[in-house]
């Protein structure tokens, strides 16, 4: 009679790692809409991205009442005129449509520092995963990320407080994600001992830290990772060069991984969590659609919204181009002809502060133009040169009428919007028919 193989402990409020396809932690590419989306095409976890410690510190939780989501906000230390300064969001998170699926991922490299971030977020979440292998300076610098690597005494100290202060009393797994040492001796020496920490999951990037994504993953030392990690009960993500969800569950076979992990894929086309007996990829323009959707439920910052639409439209695409001139949400689904979008969109352009930054300008004020510049051909009124604005008649046509948020009006909102039609060439004094346009 065979015994069952080991396995540490699931805790009640976290999440089993076995069996699943999973997003990875992705810097601007995690944020909640990408996560949401990857989450409604068949992701079963998702990883939010590397927050580090420091910037969680000193935090406070609200709850936006608008759409329900949970912020974790903080003004900016380094305001050059605190009068106008507003409050950063460092994390935000979804509780209905993520419970049971977000793993916060966290740089950290002070125990007592990733301890007190952790109580922050705990509550809120199904896991705590300590970044130990991103290569990019901005964390490795702070020995963070890759940078545990070379400390692991540091590392095993950061998740068995992690553990014991944190896990244990909120009843969630911690994690860790690494990468491959130079030599499979040296990776198996530090995942035995990065599993008797009391981990329940660990992730293994099968690349080394001086390798970049458009290098081929190395996949010879999995096996051997995925036998340590079962021999003390702990559950072995596998991440690299995996594109879709049947390639995952394919590799999870093939090498014996508890699950698999999707990074630069769900970034092209969230999709890819979708098997084909599902429908495979979707068309770019559905998912997009999908995607700036959720940036706009979620109140998502409108840079972070352009960084993953240049990624989700082909570059061959002329949206491609145009959707990089767009300047707010209001552009953007002019652009896109996103038309059933656009009364949510206009709304979150005046929330965010950004509704006086549209170039996009309605039919009804291009029709009101050149029926004006019509009728001056048709009556034999030359066209003079441009010159300054007028002054007098009515005023610049206004294409947003919708009313401003029940909220004290920035320096942003109270500018005249960019929308306004500037006439540059001082017209007649307009008839009752052209006001009333």
């Amino acid at each position: 009679m065979t015994s069952c193989p080991k396995r540490v402990p699931i805790p009640a409020n976290g999440v089993d790692y076995r069996g699943k396809v999973v997003l990875a932690p992705m810097v601007r590419s995690g944020e909640l809409p990408s996560r949401l989306l990857a989450l409604k095409y068949g992701a079963d976890l998702c990883w939010g991205p590397e927050t580090i410690d420091r910037a969680m510190i000193g935090t406070t939780r609200r709850v936006n009442p608008r759409n329900g989501c949970i912020e974790f906000t903080r003004m900016p230390s380094n305001s050059v005129n605190k009068d106008d300064a507003k409050e950063s969001v460092i994390y935000r998170l979804d509780p209905a449509r993520e419970k049971g699926k977000l793993i916060f991922q966290m740089g950290t490299a002070n125990p007592e520092l990733a301890v007190q971030a952790g109580k922050l977020v705990a509550a809120d979440v199904n896991g705590i995963d300590v970044n130990s292998g991103c290569p990019k300076p901005f964390s490795t610098s702070g020995g963070m990320g890759a940078a545990l690597l070379r400390t692991p005494d540091k590392l095993v100290s950061i998740l068995e407080a992690l553990v014991k202060e944190v896990g244990e009393p909120y009843q969630i797994g911690i994690s860790v994600k690494i990468r491959l040492l130079e030599t499979p001796e040296l990776t198996e020496s530090l995942v035995s001992r990065l599993v008797r920490t009391g981990i329940t999951g660990l992730t293994i990037h099968c690349r080394t830290t001086p390798m970049r994504p458009r290098e081929r993953a190395i996949r010879d030392q999995l096996r051997m990772i995925v036998s340590t990690c079962h021999n003390a009960g702990v559950a072995c993500i596998m991440n690299g060069d995996v594109t879709s969800r049947d390639e995952a569950l394919a590799l999870m076979q093939e090498y014996g991984a508890d699950g698999a992990m999707i990074a630069t894929a769900a970034e092209a086309n969230s999709s890819c969590f979708r098997s084909e007996a599902d429908g495979g990829l979707a068309p770019w323009r559905e998912v997009v659609h999908e995607y700036v959707k959720l940036c706009i439920e979620c109140e998502n910052r409108f840079g972070n919204t352009k960084y993953l639409i240049n990624m989700l439209i082909p570059g061959k695409d002329k949206e491609f181009r145009e959707a990089k001139q767009a300047k707010c949400y209001t552009d953007l689904c002019t652009i896109l002809q996103h038309d059933d979008l656009m009364p949510a969109a206009q709304e979150v352009d005046e929330i965010l502060g950004i509704a006086h930054k549209s170039t996009a300008r309605s039919k009804a004020v291009e029709n009101a133009i050149a029926n004006n510049d019509t009728a001056r051909a048709a009556g034999g009124v030359s066209r003079s040169k441009n010159t300054s604005p007028a002054t007098g008649g009515i005023g610049p046509i206004r294409t947003n009428s919708i009313p401003k948020p029940m909220k004290a009006e920035t320096k942003a909102e109270s500018k005249p919007a960019a929308t306004d039609v500037d006439v540059s060439t001082p017209a007649p004094q307009p008839s009752q028919n052209e006001v009333a346009v």
